[in-house]
């Protein structure tokens, strides 16, 4: 039986600079009951050089990859190599934001024992200029999220995977067909499993922000986003489009990357739209392009459609 009580999975890829910031965070903190595994999707022999100097510091186990799995595999590489209860997933470039955090994770799987799933409060913290923002929850955001997962589609309220703390024994990876739906996506099928959350309100977690993140180079892509989300609903089923929010994330997306017309979607994406998204479609390209970049109207107006998709049956 593994004596560790949480297992500190780090996905990791040369980036030395960023991959030190964390280890040096995990060296001073005060809850010490935990094991550190690294796996390595490097072409190069630097993340294993920098972790000889981490081994006498706490338990670490290093795993250097045949070939570069990437992202999410390297993340469920990680998670696999780990026997203790509680999974802590840190990314490379993110870190610990004082010497009590792990402590302040661990404390409330203590209270709370009935929970499988927690996050946390954290910074978001601009590599380039060095600004910290604070991200809280606030109670309306954790009244929604409370009363069904499919509000994350509103906003993603949990933040970026090193935000949480997960029970192993729910036994949920992530989809290795996503990169840019696929933390939130993940964090939908945990809550259905687990029922509860609970959100820890002090910021236990620094979230490094830079040009080589995933969102960061997918951002407004076409050819990222569409078919991410639509296998997205192909997996979850035409039926989310029921919840509000999932309806008003699927109105955005067209606006936003300004889909007019089916056939322009088919670029992207060559399986049949469903009625429901086709019709969407056909309402927004009745609408001028520069009336429904106005926030308030394109509301009035997804809201309107909403209410028209519901006299519609979901079934293909």
């Amino acid at each position: 039986m593994n004596p560790f009580k949480l297992s500190i999975c780090i996905p990791a890829f040369k980036r030395i600079e960023y991959l030190q910031r964390l280890l040096d965070s995990i060296i001073i903190q005060t809850f010490r009951n935990f094991e550190v595994i690294v796996a390595d999707d490097s072409n190069d022999n630097s993340v294993e050089s920098l972790i000889l100097d981490y081994q006498d510091k706490f338990p670490i186990k290093y795993f250097k990859n045949e070939f570069a799995l990437g992202t999410p595999e390297n993340w469920n590489h990680a998670i696999s190599k780990a026997e203790s209860p509680w999974i802590k997933l840190m990314h490379d470039d993110d870190w610990f934001a004082d010497e009590n955090s792990l402590q302040n994770f661990y404390a409330a799987t203590v209270k709370h024992p009935e929970c499988s799933f927690f996050f946390s409060a954290y910074n978001n913290v601009e590599e380039n200029s060095g600004i910290f923002k604070s991200v809280y929850l606030k109670p309306f955001a954790h009244f929604l999220l409370s009363q069904n997962p499919l509000n994350l589609f509103k906003k993603q309220y949990i933040g970026n995977p090193s935000c949480t703390l997960i029970k192993k024994d729910l036994k949920i990876t992530y989809d290795k067909e996503f990169k840019w739906v696929v933390d939130f996506e993940f964090y939908i099928r945990c809550l259905k499993v687990s029922k509860q959350f609970h959100y820890i309100n002090k910021i236990l977690i620094n979230v490094g922000i830079n040009d080589q993140q995933v969102t960061k180079y997918t951002f407004r892509k076409p050819e990222v986003e569409i078919p991410e989300n639509h296998l997205m609903i192909e997996k979850m089923g035409i039926s989310i489009l029921r919840n509000i929010f999932v309806y008003d994330y699927f109105w955005r997306l067209y606006r936003n990357l300004e889909i007019r017309d089916v056939n322009e979607l088919n670029k992207f994406y060559e399986k049949p739209l469903h009625p429901l998204l086709q019709q969407m479609i056909h309402f927004q390209s009745k609408i001028a392009a520069d009336v429904l970049k106005k926030g308030l109207f394109s509301k009035i107006f997804m809201a309107a459609n909403y209410l028209i998709s519901l006299l519609k049956k979901t079934k293909k």
